[in-house]
């Protein structure tokens, strides 16, 4: 299943956060592609939105989920403080 098909997802916390991840996913990669101001800024706030859906997750308490999103959430969090350093 494919981003388009976010729709057919139930509206879980589980879920949203995964899609949160993903878009993160796409800002950081976006931003690593085009280092523009904009872009860092706009990756961060997808960031900052994929925070509050993970910390729904862990209190929600499913393990599978909390451990998926908060391992996705880590990488990102990586890549993006690798481009904020590049940036500088």
């Amino acid at each position: 299943m494919n981003s388009h098909d976010s729709s057919l997802h139930s509206n879980s916390p589980s879920n949203s956060a995964l899609d949160s991840v993903e878009k993160l996913h796409r800002a950081v990669s976006s931003a690593m592609s085009h280092p523009t101001e904009q872009l860092i800024q706009q990756a961060e706030n997808s960031l900052s939105h994929t925070e509050q859906a993970v910390a729904q997750v862990i209190e929600q308490g499913d393990p599978n989920a909390v451990e998926l999103a908060e391992e996705l959430l880590g990488e990102e969090k990586e890549r993006l403080s690798k481009l904020r350093s590049a940036k500088q």
